[in-house]
């Protein structure tokens, strides 16, 4: 899309601000099940493996609601319409987690938050690769997709969600994370607007058949990545929580406020990560950025009760966050035409969600009610050393690299 088919800059800025808070109140409904789930097993008994089960549901449901309804939102043409609906809907299930009494409804409430959420992410990053000049296309991708993520959904959820379990009951505090998400959900129908030729009948050029995106090399290395990284994040997520209160003997507090390290990492990595990448590229940080999470399940593990230690090690290990969009977002959208964007990306978030995410935590589950708690962390170091051999196989994508690249060879054939 040309700049003239755009709006203006203060739009873009706003939109950006305005996907990214909502992609951070989607986080924070979607980490709340975690963070109250010390809470949560001292009234509705739940083993490792259905805790797992839980977080492994919802990713099945987010994976195919991001390809099924990403693709239908293109068809339509009316994105605004689908991110209004669905951030209504996964508001309404955080009520819906609120009221159950037994594990099967806790575990269909969260397929059906998981249903709704799924689309959000492929569909604001679809109007943000529209509206956003290119020039500062990847610095809005990774904002939409960790600032607003990171600062809510990981820093400030675990801080807020425990204190109002603890004041008013975990019950409440679900019914309470509800609520933001309605409001911008309100903020979106009236400011959000429908992008320029966004309707597929109008734009069949936009159209993408899947086997043109299977046939580049930096979608399967991507995908491969996702289903790797997804499933680090969400074994974090879903077990650092109890280990770190069973096993580590931290009060819920202490516990929130070192979970809490992993938001500021993430808000503070997910803008420098892409930053840095534009300068040196793409795959050199996505090949070492992963290497640092393994401080976070060695701390856990040889940290003893040292909450600085562990906190340190946290805030530096979550730098791996920082490379959420570039293997989501930023490199599929630089390896394939612009026809085939929003293919692409579901592609790589649908996979990664639904081999990562559902696998993840599930076996993460099992082998923690066979071994203990304490396997957990070794699967984590497993997942992020894996992650950095994988980027090694990453074609560098970075404009200003392949420029200098592609300059460098016409020099040299002179």
């Amino acid at each position: 899309m040309d700049a003239q088919r755009r709006y203006g800059a203060g739009y873009q800025i706003m939109l950006v601000a305005l996907l990214s808070l909502t992609f951070g109140i989607v986080f924070f409904d979607r980490n709340a099940f975690s963070f109250l789930t010390p809470f949560v097993v001292g009234e509705i008994p739940l083993t490792n493996t259905q805790i797992g089960l839980i977080g492994s549901a919802m990713s099945l449901t987010w994976a195919l609601s991001g390809l099924i309804m990403g693709a239908a939102s293109d068809r339509a043409g009316k994105r605004k319409v689908f991110l209004v609906a669905a951030t209504v809907i996964f508001s309404l299930c955080s009520f819906l987690t609120g009221l159950a009494t037994t594990f099967a409804m806790l575990l269909g409430a969260r397929l059906l938050m998981g249903a709704a959420e799924g689309s959000i992410l492929p569909i604001s990053q679809s109007l943000i690769a529209r509206e956003v000049s290119e020039k500062r296309r990847g610095v809005a991708m990774g904002t939409v997709q960790t600032t607003g993520a990171a600062l809510l959904g990981t820093f400030l959820a675990p801080i807020i969600l425990v204190a109002l379990a603890e004041t008013f009951g975990w019950r409440n505090a679900f019914y309470i994370a509800g609520v933001p998400g309605l409001i911008c959900a309100a903020l979106m129908w009236t400011m959000v607007k429908e992008p320029v030729g966004g309707a597929g009948v109008n734009a069949p050029q936009e159209r993408a058949s899947l086997s043109d995106v299977l046939t580049n090399r930096n979608i399967w290395v991507c995908t491969a990545i996702a289903i790797l990284l997804v499933a680090f994040m969400l074994i974090t997520w879903t077990f650092m929580p109890l280990y770190l209160t069973q096993v580590g003997g931290f009060s819920p507090t202490t516990m929130s406020w070192l979970i809490g390290m992993l938001g500021l990492a993430a808000a503070t990595f997910g803008f420098l990560a892409p930053a840095v990448s534009d300068k040196i590229g793409r795959k050199p940080v996505m090949v070492a950025v992963p290497l640092s999470a393994v401080l976070i399940p060695l701390a856990a593990l040889y940290g003893g009760d040292s909450v600085i230690l562990i906190a340190v090690a946290f805030f530096v290990g979550w730098a791996f966050a920082g490379t959420f969009s570039m293997f989501m977002a930023i490199v599929p959208s630089e390896s394939v035409p612009p026809a085939f964007l929003a293919t692409a990306m579901g592609f790589v978030i649908a996979v990664g969600e639904a081999v990562g995410g559902v696998g993840g935590p599930l076996l993460a589950g099992l082998a923690a009610d066979a071994f203990g708690l304490g396997v957990v962390n070794w699967i984590l170091v497993g997942l992020c050393l894996g992650a950095s051999v994988l980027a090694l196989g990453i074609r560098e994508t970075a404009p200003g690299k392949v420029a200098g690249t592609a300059a460098a060879g016409v020099a040299a054939a002179a």
